[in-house]
This record gives structure tokens, C-alpha cells and sequence, in this order.
């Protein structure tokens, strides 16, 4: 395992020691004050300190050859503390998919598995985790014509069991997505046996052991792609792109485990095109993000049902810049909803991985974060939560243009839990509470109040002035609230956690003890 550690990440650009009191704390006058804090600051606050919140990134990959995680696509999955990331590569000359996990929550990694080995090429591989059931898909041509194929193991990725080919048709079968939700096992792909693209669903009820039919899931003259599934008990959700009104994103929803089938809804309606779409599910709250072009530019859009995709919420653009989105994946935890994508903002040949996230399910949205800084490529990113932390694995042409591989990104505390209003009331002034309980082991509740609406950020440093985690990071409006920190990632000892809202700042002192 190789530690790459990215511009963001290493400079340390301004280094100087600070005593402060407690009544220099807050911008508000503070009385009664009784000690004395000494905190280094060694990071600079600015945009790169989104670095300081993510650890330092991984290298998953390591050959001179082509490796690629799928865009738009689960590549990284997990479970616990298990991560399971899965990718295609053809350094031994043929295209095979290679495998590996992690079951220390991203802290090491087992050297990577060859998962397919035959005389044609694989493709753009999916996976998911359910359990100690890990699920793979991909294509592949080794019979012929591209087919589905499947594998799983049921020990937690220990061992994996022989292929199962999912496709048999003369038609051509391709970019296949799996979604597991308890025992039951969803793939969705693109079939051409129809003579032209349309969307393909098959299942499993029993953790993959055996499948049912194939459903053909749309029926037009126009062609419909680059589709996703998700699902949450019975219910399953798919969508995806479809060309017969106009490129527009579409939905269909089956609430008995994917025996029978909604008719079509239409997500989408503007002149521009829209397309790969991402939909992930927490509980009956839908949530959906894609590609679009309306606005004369590639940009990330998002949408949300909170009512199993009966009824659907306006669009919701997260990106605005004047160059290209691509591949966004979604995920949602709760009220956390989670996004990666690439974009080059930074340079029309320079993509690079950013995030963004929603900690009131999908009403609002902090800002974009910048996740990668190099001169290459970075794209095809896919993002899991897991406890409090979050995972993300993509491609990367920092090695050698010729020569991308699979790097990693984990932040610990990136999956706190989110903002809960505790008074609508307008408060009569600004202030940050003292965090309870305290001592704490490991959460503790952190109370603020703002009179107006503005936005808000509360970070938590360690004693060397370095950030630990990032708890709020929006705009809210006036009133009361409280956040929960969760330091189960920290080690015992005494941290201070920031409050910035607007020209309002404050500092107090928390002490972990484990």
C-alpha cells in the first residue's frame, strides 16, 4: 500500500504559535474567564483545508498498465468496517477485473485479486455489499457477444464463488449495476437483443444463490441507457437516460421486491440533454443526481421524493461553473445525502474529483470540495459511507498519462450525524455552547444559535491546530440548533471546536476521554 500524499495535503504553508484566552475566544465579549489555551496553528484556513478533514490518499492500483474504476458507478462498497473496491485492468494484456478490501475501515489494505481470467475482455465492473455478501457484476465477451456475469462471496470477500452469466442472448449486454438490499439482489443493465437499447432487469431473493427471469423494464423505439437501481426493502427504484422525448432522465419503481412494475414516469423536461443518473434510497426518501446540459454547459443536477418516487420535488443544480460535470454517484445515509463527480473548472484538460453534501436531506446543500489537486486527470469517482466515515475510490493520471490507477480517499468523520433544529425562535444574538456532556465518550452534543440566516461552519482541531473533522458546513437559516460529533475515529485528549458564522467566531474546549 502506497500513501500519496497530494499538494492539499503536505503544505503546511504557515506555522506559528498562538496564546490565547478565553475571553479572546469570541468575537462577543466572554466574562469570567479562567484559563489559558495554547493551540498551533499550522494549516493555513483556506479552501485547502477541506484537505486536513480527508487522510492522505492510497494507491490501490500498481502497474505500468490501464486501470479504471466504472464512471457513474458503485466501484467501492461497504460494510462495517470493510470497504470493497473493484475495478478493470489490462495489464496482463487482456482486460480483467481486479478486486481488493479493506477490513480495517480504509486503514489497510490486502493485496489486490485478479477476479476474472479468461480470453475476453471484461468491462466495467459494479459491486455492492450486503452483510458478509459481497456482490460483483460486469460484461464480458468471452462467449461471444458481451453478456452479464456475476460472482459472490459469502464470507465477507474471503472467497469468492465461480461466475454466473446473468445475459444469454444473440443481442449485446452491457454496463451492468447491482444493488443488495438484505437478501435480495437487483442487476440492471443495457441490452441491444431488441434491436435497439433497453433497459434489463433480473433478481435474486436469496442472496444470489439463485436468479429469476429476465424483465424488460422499458419498451420504445428510442434508446434507453446508462441506468442505476437502488432499493430499500421490497421496493426497488431504477433510472436512467432514455432518448425518446429528448435525452431525459426516467423512473420506475416496483414495490414487491421486483416482481411487477410501475409504468414509466418522466423525471426530466428541458431542451437540453440529461443523462447518467444516480439514485440512491434512506427509507422512503428518493434521491437522484445527473448529468445535464440545459444550461448550455455540463452541470450536476438533483432531485428527491420523499415519498418513494410518487410524487418528486423541483430540480436542484449543484454545480455552477462555466466547464464540464461528468459522472456523478450519490449516496444517502439519513438526512446526509453524499455526491462525487469530475469536473475541469481547474483547466479544460484537467479533471478533478469533488464532493458535496446535504446534512438535511437534500434541502440545502454546503459547498463543492475540491477532493483532488494534480495536474492529471482524476474522474470516475464513487463514494460510501460507513459509521461516520466515508469512503471514495477513482481513477487518477497522476502516475503518467498513459498509465492511471485506482487511488482511495477516506474521511473519518465525513458521515457525522446532521443538524438538528432544536428552536425556529429567533435568538437575540449569536453564541456557541458549551459542548455535553463533557468529559465525553465518544459524542457529544455541540448547541448554537444565529439571529439571522448566515452560513455557518463548526470545525473541531486537535491541540496542534490541525482539523480533525468538519460538523456543519451550511447555510442555515435564523433559530437554535444542535449537532452531534462522534469522535469514535479519535484518540483520548483535549480538542476545541470553532464556531464561524458570518463575522461571529468562537472557541471552546472539549476533552475526549476513551
Amino acid at each position: 500500500m502506497e500513501i500519496v500524499r497530494g499538494n492539499g495535503a503536505k503544505k503546511l504553508k504557515k506555522k506559528f504559535n498562538h496564546f490565547i484566552t478565553t475571553k479572546n475566544l469570541t468575537t462577543a465579549k466572554m466574562k469570567n474567564s479562567k484559563f489559558t489555551l495554547f493551540i498551533f496553528f499550522m494549516f493555513e484556513l483556506t479552501a485547502g483545508t477541506l484537505f486536513s478533514q480527508w487522510d492522505p490518499i492510497v494507491r490501490l492500483s500498481n502497474n505500468a498498465a490501464l486501470s479504471y474504476t466504472t464512471p457513474n458507478v458503485n466501484s467501492i462498497a461497504s460494510s462495517g468496517s470493510s470497504i470493497h473496491v473493484i475495478w478493470q485492468d489490462n495489464r496482463g494484456g487482456n482486460w480483467e477485473i481486479y478486486y481488493r478490501r479493506s477490513t480495517n475501515g480504509g486503514t489497510t489494505w490486502e493485496n489486490e485479486r485478479r477476479f476474472t481470467n479468461n480470453t475476453g475482455a471484461s468491462y466495467d465492473p459494479s459491486i455492492s455489499v450486503s452483510g458478509s455478501n459481497v456482490h460483483v457484476v460486469w460484461y464480458d465477451n468471452h462467449q461471444g457477444v458481451p453478456d452479464i456475469y456475476y460472482r459472490r462471496s459469502t464470507d465477507g470477500g474471503n472467497n469468492f464463488q465461480s461466475e454466473v452469466r446473468i445475459s444469454n442472448n444473440a443481442g449485446n449486454s452491457w454496463r451492468p449495476v447491482i444493488f443488495s438490499s438484505g437478501s435480495l439482489v437487483h442487476i440492471t443493465w443495457t441490452d441491444e437483443r431488441d434491436g435497439n437499447k433497453e433497459i434489463y432487469y433480473r433478481r435474486s431473493n436469496d442472496n444470489g444463490a439463485n436468479w429469476g427471469t429476465e424483465t424488460r423494464l422499458t419498451n420504445n423505439s428510442a434508446e434507453s441507457s446508462l441506468n442505476s437501481v437502488t432499493a430499500s426493502g421490497s421496493s426497488v427504484y431504477v433510472v436512467w437516460s432514455d432518448t425518446r422525448d429528448g435525452d431525459e432522465i426516467w423512473f420506475k419503481r416496483s414495490t414487491d421486491g421486483g416482481v411487477n412494475w410501475s409504468s414509466d414516469t418522466k423525471l426530466t423536461n428541458n431542451t437540453g440533454n440529461s443523462t447518467e443518473p444516480s439514485i440512491s434510497v434512506s427509507g422512503v426518501n428518493l434521491h437522484i443526481a445527473w448529468r445535464d446540459f440545459r444550461d448550455g454547459n455540463e452541470e450536476i443536477y438533483y432531485k428527491r421524493s420523499s415519498d418513494g418516487g410518487s410524487s418528486w420535488g423541483p430540480d436542484t443544480r449543484l454545480t455552477n461553473d462555466l466547464n464540464q460535470s461528468f459522472s456523478p454517484v450519490i449516496s444517502a445515509q439519513s438526512s446526509l445525502i453524499h455526491v462525487v463527480w469530475h469536473d475541469n473548472r481547474n483547466g479544460a484538460t484537467n479533471y478533478e474529483i469533488y464532493y458535496k453534501r446535504s446534512v438535511n436531506g437534500g434541502a440545502s446543500w454546503g459547498s463543492d470540495e475540491r477532493l483532488t489537486n494534480q495536474v492529471a486527470n482524476s474522474s470516475s469517482a464513487s463514494i460510501t459511507a460507513s459509521g461516520t466515515a466515508l469512503h471514495v475510490a477513482f481513477t487518477d493520471g497522476r502516475f503518467g498519462s498513459n498509465n492511471p490507477e485506482i487511488l482511495y480517499l477516506r474521511n473519518p468523520s465525513g458521515n457525522l450525524v446532521s443538524i438538528e433544529t432544536v428552536s425556529s425562535e429567533i435568538p437575540e444574538s449569536f453564541s456557541l455552547s458549551q459542548n455535553y456532556p463533557n468529559p465525553f465518550n465518544p459524542v457529544t452534543n455541540i448547541n448554537f444559535s444565529i439571529p439571522k440566516s448566515v452560513h455557518v461552519k463548526i470545525v473541531i482541531y486537535d491541540l496542534m491546530g490541525r482539523i480533525v473533522s468538519e460538523v456543519v458546513n451550511e447555510k442555515l437559516s435564523a433559530g437554535t440548533y444542535r449537532t452531534d460529533f462522534n469522535a469514535s475515529h479519535l484518540s483520548s485528549g483535549t480538542y476545541f471546536y470553532r464556531i464561524e458564522a458570518g463575522e461571529f467566531i468562537s472557541v471552546k474546549k472539549m476533552i475526549l476521554v476513551k
